[in-house]
């Protein structure tokens, strides 16, 4: 399935694909729009979460809460189709690059996860970054 991690050249300059999994057997997945470089979201895959994604194009992540494989879109309709599959330097966080199907990533109907700061005032409380929603949830969840 991926190569064996074998020492720290072969990890970090080599060309064997070899990514980390923790004890719990996830690897983190940052998710970005493959024209913007906007990030989308995070998600966690598992060995088999990211052979699929390899496999089928379409990204597929694991949830923690449901203890179960996702392909993102299967319940919305808003698909993530992979472009680029990229690796952090030690092979330990992975990069989906995507087209997204339907505008909207985030569960909450938003165009991104990433769609409230820190407000600079006032630590307290968070700013609404994107103030539209791509779609209303009530209607598609």
């Amino acid at each position: 399935m991926f190569s064996e991690r074998i020492d720290k050249q072969q990890i970090e300059l080599g060309q064997d694909f070899a990514p980390k999994f923790d004890e719990r057997g996830l690897i983190p997945c940052i998710t970005v729009d493959a024209d913007s470089g906007e990030i989308l979201m995070f998600a966690w895959m598992n060995k088999e979460a990211l052979m699929k994604t390899i496999e089928s194009g379409k990204a597929t992540y694991y949830s923690r809460s449901r203890d179960k494989i996702w392909v993102k879109g299967e319940s919305s309709g808003r698909f993530q189709n992979v472009e680029k599959i990229l690796v952090d330097c030690d092979q330990d966080v992975v990069q989906i690059r995507v087209r997204m199907m339907k505008e909207g990533a985030c569960h909450n109907g938003f165009r991104s996860c990433f769609y409230r700061s820190v407000d600079s005032e006032d630590s307290d409380s968070l700013v609404y970054e994107i103030d539209e929603r791509s779609f209303d949830p009530d209607d598609v969840y």
